[in-house]
């Protein structure tokens, strides 16, 4: 559908839909792109007053060009996440379903470039699986042409963009269509297509081997809950990662049900189980010399006659007990048992991704997700981030909070008291990991767009952690 190249031709000769140039206070230069031409371009827009601010544009006719249109966009300060925020700007302004895109946005080093052709197909991506109309919901191809890129810059940018963009696929497609088999079905069909070796638990397995959490959470569906392992294991592997992903295809909040309003977006609440899983292809993709394991936490969380009760307790894989006072608070139940799962096999590090806890965006808000654990593998996953620039904040786990965990008939409850949510939920899943090096990354609120497109953001799924742990496992292998 899309592709993506780079190109060594003089842009302003090239036939496209549009041409994207920066603007930086004047047009930004280009090895590729003539004075001459970057002159008149630069005559032209002067009298809409375009801004350099970071992913603001202005579009010109493309006159002096081949392209049909010129998108200038603001620069910022260049760095590599104004490049890439800039790009994805640029790409959302390039017309309805343009068909050639050429982009010579200047980069002084790979990684710049990687970033810039990154943004662009990110900024490009559109959802519309269920658009009726044939023009909507017609197919098309788009060509990326990226001036003055690598081949590695480009190869590394269509294997981060391609694993973003499945997973705000997953996020996007209706509950009706995505639950815990249908999911599971996915995995193993792409898994078979990467040489990655893919699991699953079915509900009987699921019963006999002791997995108590996901059952509960998915015993009032009529969709019964599966666990998925997802396996990449290069023969040079450096080291190993474990990862655990909330997949709730559908969370009403069970018998603590939720407002109405409140579950208009919880067909997102599987997206760390999405991320988790286009994770580990980005990997086998990329052939990362490690290895990265990933477990796929699926359940709909339904009320019925069969569903779980605010004051059930469940035995968790591995033996842990815990009373269930609120039917509401489901992801840490799933994810208890596929922390307590992945670390028997004794990996590195072990990382979950969910969207765990309303209290993470009264927190930080709807851009920054949170990380919690050990201080190490927290400060691991921050400077990850920071170098994608991706939004993450780094969160404690204060211990007097753990007492509030306490079950007077059980191991542990599932809810403490009303006040630091986002954080007693992560004590919680700390109960689970042992003494492996662990962290926690709360993506409820950044994982779904409620609002406008920016930068390279859509509405809807935004892909949210795959850059950043993309970047985790590259930093682990050493790269």
């Amino acid at each position: 559908m899309t592709s993506l190249n780079a190109t060594s031709e003089t842009v302003s000769t090239l036939d496209a839909d549009a041409l994207i140039l920066g603007f930086d206070g004047d047009v930004a230069s280009h090895p590729q792109l003539p004075d001459e031409v970057r002159t008149a371009v630069a005559q032209t827009a002067a009298a809409l007053e375009p801004s350099a601010k970071v992913g603001a544009t202005t579009i010109l006719p493309g006159t002096g060009v081949t392209a049909t249109r010129i998108v200038l966009v603001g620069l910022g300060d260049a760095s590599e996440g104004d490049l890439r925020f800039a790009a994805g700007a640029a790409a959302r302004s390039c017309g309805k379903k343009p068909s050639t895109v050429v982009v010579a946005i200047p980069a002084d080093s790979d990684a710049k470039a990687s970033a810039i052709a990154e943004g662009a197909l990110l900024g490009a991506y559109t959802f519309t699986d269920y658009k009726s109309s044939e023009d909507d919901a017609e197919p098309h191809a788009t060509a990326w042409h990226i001036a003055g890129a690598s081949d590695a810059a480009i190869e590394r940018a269509q294997i981060i963009a391609a694993a973003v963009a499945s997973t705000r696929d997953l996020t996007n497609t209706s509950p009706l269509d995505l639950y815990p088999a249908s999911f599971a079905e996915i995995a193993h069909e792409y898994a078979g297509q990467l040489g990655v070796e893919a699991l699953t638990w079915e509900p009987q397995q699921l019963a006999e081997q002791g997995f108590g959490g996901i059952l509960a959470v998915g015993m009032g569906s009529s969709r019964l809950p599966r666990l998925v392992r997802l396996s990449w294991k290069p023969e040079d592997a450096t080291g190993s990662v474990a990862l655990v992903g909330k997949g709730i295809t559908f969370d009403t909040g069970g018998i603590s049900l939720k407002p109405p309003k409140s579950m208009e977006t919880m067909k997102s609440d599987m997206t760390g189980a999405a991320a988790v899983m286009n994770i580990v292809f980005a990997a086998a993709r990329a052939k990362l010399p490690i290895a990265v394991t990933g477990w796929l936490c699926l359940a709909e969380n339904m009320p019925s006659g069969t569903a779980q009760r605010p004051s059930d307790v469940i035995r968790h894989y591995g033996g842990k007990t815990v009373e269930v006072l609120n039917t509401d608070a489901e992801g840490r139940l799933v994810m208890a048992d596929g922390l307590a799962r992945a670390i028997e096999e004794e990996p590195d590090v072990v990382l979950d991704i969910a969207t765990l806890t309303g209290a993470q965006g009264v927190a930080l808000g709807t851009r920054t997700s949170a990380v919690m654990g050990d201080d190490a593998i927290r400060a691991e996953v921050v400077e990850a981030a920071g170098e994608v620039d991706e939004a993450f904040w780094p969160m404690p786990l204060p211990a007097h909070l753990r007492e509030e965990l306490e079950s007077k008939i059980a191991d542990l409850q599932n809810i403490a008291g009303p006040a630091g949510g986002m954080l007693s939920a992560g004590l919680f899943l700390k109960e689970f990991v042992g003494d492996t090096p662990w962290a926690h990354l709360d993506i409820a609120r950044p994982a779904y767009n409620e609002g406008k497109p920016y930068g390279f953001t859509p509405a809807g799924g935004t892909g949210a952690s795959v850059r950043t742990m993309f970047r985790f496992l590259e930093k682990r292998a050493g790269l």
